[in-house]
């Protein structure tokens, strides 16, 4: 995993609902070495669940993360397995969830108030697989308790951490704190991996400043903004026509992987994360969200484009 970081140190993050096959394709034209898959339920694995399964990897992802979420050990192992059996090169340990549908379970962040089960977690993981085992943590449930539960999932045998600078209780709100990653950066010798707030170039080189770590996830920074890959190793900022012919594509290849149905229903939110920023684009929003088929779309879309001042 270090070896992994120091080649590619800035990484897509999971993002239920956003970082599917398509979104991660798209990701990795721009740059991104390593994708992880949506948060992938154990229980959902467990019972054979078919959508569940769809999340896994695609033909020409390598290398490929796999993220994984539950609270019983054993369960977590075999969801583990399985998932490395379909495709994953690296298993990821979701601890950071902070959704109530998620927390409510006892999965996600809510494996934070319990240290020691998140060591068992891991520990259990770790039996079950021959690849590397990640996890992805917050600063704590509502008191930042990071650094132990750190220390807990290294004497685990975890691979690599990565960590959130925020917790459960702040969910996105506010500034993520950096100088609390960087005390768990100090606290363990395994890699860690921040993540919070990097959405540009600038961000991104202070985070590692100002955090000494080994690599940056960027979530909500990629959304609707797959350039801030390229633009990281020197690539110019998209003009609002890339932008608004991203989006098309991005709404094809939707269709083409889930179906016209639910390929465009999906992709209205991504095609309005693509036009933020974009002069008049709150205008259109409304049509947008109306389009029922790719050619309503691509026809709201480019009627736009001729308005806007390029």
């Amino acid at each position: 995993m270090r070896e992994l970081l120091k080649n590619s140190p800035v990484l897509l993050a999971p993002m239920a609902g956003v970082t599917d096959y398509p979104f991660r394709l798209i990701c990795r034209r721009f740059g991104v070495k390593l994708t992880y898959s949506e948060m992938i339920s154990t229980k959902a694995l467990s019972y054979g669940d078919k959508k569940t399964k769809g999340l896994l990897y695609h033909e020409g992802e390598r290398p490929f993360a796999a993220q994984i979420f539950g609270h019983e050990p054993e369960v977590m192992a075999a969801g583990a397995a399985y998932v490395r059996e379909n495709g994953a090169d690296i298993v990821d340990i979701n601890m950071g969830c902070p959704a109530p549908k998620v927390a409510n379970n006892g999965d996600g962040s809510a494996l934070l108030k319990t240290p020691e089960l998140c060591g068992e977690i891991v520990a259990a993981v770790k039996d079950a697989v021959d690849c590397p085992v990640t996890a992805k943590i917050r600063l704590g449930w509502e008191e930042i308790n990071g650094v132990t539960v750190a220390k807990i999932l290294e004497d685990a045998g975890v691979d690599a951490i990565c960590v959130h600078g925020r917790t459960r209780a702040q969910q996105y709100g506010g500034r993520a704190d950096w100088s609390e990653i960087a005390k768990i950066k100090q606290a363990v010798s395994v890699p860690v991996i921040a993540n919070g707030d990097v959405t540009d170039k600038e961000g991104y080189e202070s985070i590692i400043r100002e955090t000494g770590c080994d690599g940056v996830m960027i979530g909500r920074g990629a959304m609707g903004n797959p350039w801030i890959f390229s633009e990281l190793k020197g690539g110019q900022a998209p003009t609002p026509h890339q932008r608004i012919m991203q989006a098309l594509e991005h709404t094809k290849m939707l269709i083409e992987y889930k179906g016209s149905h639910i390929g465009i229903l999906e992709s209205r939110k991504h095609v309005c994360w693509y036009l933020k920023g974009i002069p008049g684009s709150n205008g259109i929003k409304g049509k947008v969200n109306g389009a029922n088929n790719y050619g309503e779309m691509e026809q709201v879309l480019l009627s736009f484009l001729e308005t806007v001042i390029l």
